[in-house]
Parts: structure tokens; sequence; C-alpha cells
């Protein structure tokens, strides 16, 4: 008896306060959205706002039995947590609902389950139980490429359906790693390929391939810090590539081919760089090693993007970028999204009075664009709002982790910061056009079981975790 007292008063009551009221804002949110006066009861349950009143009851019944429930059981039973998840994504394969062009769900009845969500928390279960053996350094290879496979099994499958923006947000566990002392140099890879996918989608392939060789100059001169080797390498390369083109071009050769003789110039220049740097060899080839994984990384974009990315896919993100303009397709929703955020102004126009979201002008107005409607009825007042009480959210989340004296714990806690945080941004960034259409749902806010039922589950085995942080001590 004495432990269950010690666990309400130990729990961090803020934290519980700050996710009931993101239920009741998600809830008031989607009763607006998909307001009908036919239908204006917020307890109607044949319509998408009484069913998430069933969700959130039913998630509230979670969350106490997950509190109810022994520490020791997510510990000792993660692995099987984390291959039931990994059986699941498999099933889902051959035995799920297709629902907007994904085979991501499995249907019972009225209800739908969507794997992936619940792969998320098996994940970094398993994350935190593998990190947390005394034996495992993160510096280790082994060990580094072990949590890759944990982290990237249920990326694959999660493809397979296909489902991008489920998959995507695994990616954020690398902040976990980072966290428990991974060098800062893999951060700046990670961030670095993300660069160069953005770059490699935005310049021709030529400009490309020539920023990529001054940049390698420009890091050469960072890790050799030679300037004088730095300028005969840059001398020899627009030497070489500028003669190669000349001659060619004199001798009509078709403006098509400028790539593969840039490339060959700079292969060219490369070596005459090499044979004139002997004495600064382990530095010129650390820059190569770079540059050539660089260019095979930017060809490998290009391939991805024109051969594996779906047509509405590709689209969505050209629209980010500028290259379509779509407005009556793939550009609707994000035009319609910024227009009802705009419309809102400072104080927004009031609840139930959302012109946009009266008329179904923003698609999707109660899953993926649920914060089109805070943004048009509540205005920048009220967005802001919602966004300080997710910054409060994340930052408890992150002092909870820190103050957790067992290491499966700490992981663990910082594991779902990483997916929150991941949440967070990427569906706000949709709604405001700066990030593509992926389809993820605003945590507690958005419409749907699934992800309200992972997310709280989540939240409350960390919050079971730091209620007895004095006793769970793996």
């Amino acid at each position: 008896m004495s432990r269950r007292i010690s666990i309400w008063k130990n729990l961090d009551w803020l934290t519980v306060i700050v996710y009931l009221v993101f239920l009741f804002i998600g809830w008031v949110s989607i009763y607006s959205a998909v307001y009908d006066d036919a239908h204006s009861s917020i307890f109607d349950t044949t319509q998408r706002y009484g069913k998430q009143l069933i969700w959130i009851l039913a998630a509230v019944v979670i969350a106490l039995a997950v509190l109810m429930t022994d520490n020791k059981l997510f510990l000792f039973f993660s692995y099987f947590f984390y291959a039931f998840a990994i059986l699941m994504l498999v099933a889902v394969l051959f035995f799920g609902t297709e629902i907007n062009a994904s085979q991501s769900w499995f249907q019972f009845g009225g209800i739908q389950i969507q794997p992936a969500e619940f792969a998320k928390l098996a994940t970094a279960l398993a994350l935190a139980q593998f990190l947390s053996n005394t034996k495992q350094k993160i510096h280790d290879p082994r060990v580094l490429t072990n949590s890759t496979l944990i982290i990237m099994l249920p990326v694959m499958l999660i493809l397979l359906q296909p489902d991008v923006g489920s998959s995507l947000v695994f990616f954020s566990f690398i902040l976990v790693l980072y966290r428990e002392g991974l060098t800062g140099w893999v951060i700046f890879l990670f961030i670095l390929f993300g660069v160069l996918s953005v770059l490699a989608l935005l310049m021709n392939e030529i400009n490309m391939l020539a920023m990529l060789v001054l940049t390698s100059f420009a890091a050469l001169l960072i890790i050799v810090r030679d300037v004088k080797l730095t300028i005969r390498g840059v001398l020899i390369f627009t030497v070489v590539a500028a003669t190669v083109l000349i001659f060619f071009r004199l001798a009509g050769q078709p403006a098509q081919l400028d790539t593969q003789l840039v490339i060959a110039a700079a292969a060219a220049s490369l070596v005459l760089f090499v044979l004139s740097a002997m004495s600064r060899l382990r530095g010129v080839q650390l820059v190569l090693g770079i540059l050539f994984t660089a260019i095979l990384y930017t060809y490998s974009v290009d391939y991805v993007f024109d051969n594996v990315l779906m047509p509405h896919q590709r689209s969505r993100i050209n629209i980010v970028l500028g290259f379509d303009d779509d407005p009556l397709g793939q550009s609707y929703n994000i035009n319609q999204s910024k227009i009802a955020i705009g419309s809102g102004g400072l104080t927004g126009k009031g609840f139930l009075q959302g012109t946009q979201t009266k008329f179904n002008f923003v698609p999707e107005q109660s899953t993926d664009f649920i914060f089109c409607t805070i943004g048009e009825e509540w205005g920048f007042a009220g967005s802001l709002v919602l966004l300080a009480l997710f910054v409060l959210f994340l930052l408890r989340l992150v002092y909870m982790a820190e103050r957790q004296r067992s290491p499966f714990a700490r992981i663990y806690g910082y594991a779902v910061i990483s997916v929150f945080f991941t949440h967070l941004v990427i569906n706000i960034g949709m709604t405001i056009g700066v990030v593509p259409v992926i389809g993820i749902p605003l945590p507690f806010i958005s419409y749907g079981g699934s992800s309200m039922w992972a997310f709280t589950i989540m939240l409350f085995i960390l919050l079971k975790f730091d209620a007895e942080r004095m006793e769970f001590l793996k």
C-alpha cells in the first residue's frame, strides 16, 4: 500500500496536467473541425469528436494501468515488445487495410490500429535495454552497429507499407545516441547529409559537383592548415576543368555531356593534386574520401527521388522547394492550410467561427492539419499558447530524463523526447508549408486512437519510472 501511495505522491503532476490539457484541446478542436448542425452534441459517438472522447477515456484507463504496472515488466520484456512490434509490421504488409495508398492499418470492425505508432514505443524500450547494459560503450563499432540495426529494422518495414512519414520519426533516435556519448561529428554528418539532400534536388549536376569539389578544398584547408596547398588544389581543378570544357566545346561536343566532362576533369585534377601533395597524403586521403562519399550520396538522392518515391511524394517535395505550383492538386492542402492559419489573425475568429474549417476547405483538418483549426479560430495568440505548452512539456520531459538514476530510464526518456519533438516539428512544419506533407499526427491533438494510445503509453511509462526513480536502479 505504501508503494502505491508513493507513486501518486511522487508523480510529476505538472506533466500529467499538461497531458490532460492537450487531450481537452484536441477533443474541442476536433469538434470544431468537423462540426455539423445535424450532430451538434459533442458526445455524439457517430462523429469523430464522439469517437475521440472514447479514445480519450480509453487512454486515461491505459495510463492508470501503466502506473499500476511493475517497472521491471518494461525492463525484462523490452525485447519481447520489440519482437512483437516487428512481427506486427510484417503482418500488416500481408493482412493490413490500405488507407490513402498505404497498407499501414489493421481493421477490427470500426477500430483501426496502426502498428507503426506502437513500434516507436517498442524501439525506444529495446534501444534503452541495449544501451543501458553497463558493458556497452557507444563508441564501440559493434554497439553502434547494433543500435543502428535496432532503429533501422522497423524503418525498412514501415517504408514497405509505404509510410515515409512514420519512418522518418525513427531517425530522431540519433539524439538518444548523442546523449549517450556519440561524437558530435555524427550529428554534424547527419545534418550535412540532410543539407546535401536538399541541395541535390535544388542544383543541377554541374553546379553540385563544382560546389562539392570546392567545398572539399575548404575542408582540406581546415584539416591540413596549409594555405598554399589548398590554393594549388583549387588552381589545378579550375585550370583542368576549364581546359577540358573549352577543348571539347570547340571540338563541337554537345552541351549535354558537360556533366560527364566535369567529372572527368575533376578526376584528372584530383589525381594531379594528390601527386603534388604526397607530403600531406593522409589529410588529402581523408578529404577525398569525404568528397567521393558526398558525390555518391547526391547521386543516390536523385535516384531515390526519381525511382523510389511515389509521384505524389515527389510533387509535394517539389512544391516545398518551389519547383511546382499545383494550387488545385498537391499544393491545395498547403495553400488552404496557410490561408486558414493566416486568416485567424492575432486573436482568431472564435470558437466554431472558422470559415475555412466550416466549409471543409482544408483536407484532413481533424487529423494531420488540426493545427489549422486552432490557428484560424484562436489566431496567433492561441497558436502561441499551444506551442508554449508543448515547449513546457518537452522541457519537463528533459528534466525528468536527466534526474533518472537508472540508465535504462534515462535512455528511454530521451527516446520519448525525440519522438514527441519530431512529431511536433514535422506536423506544424507541414501546416505552415516549410516541410513536405508526409502525414504524421500532432501528439494528443490530432484525431486517432492508435497515436493517442501509443503516445500515452510512452509518456506514462516515463512518468512511472520517474515516480519510482529512487527504487528503479537497473
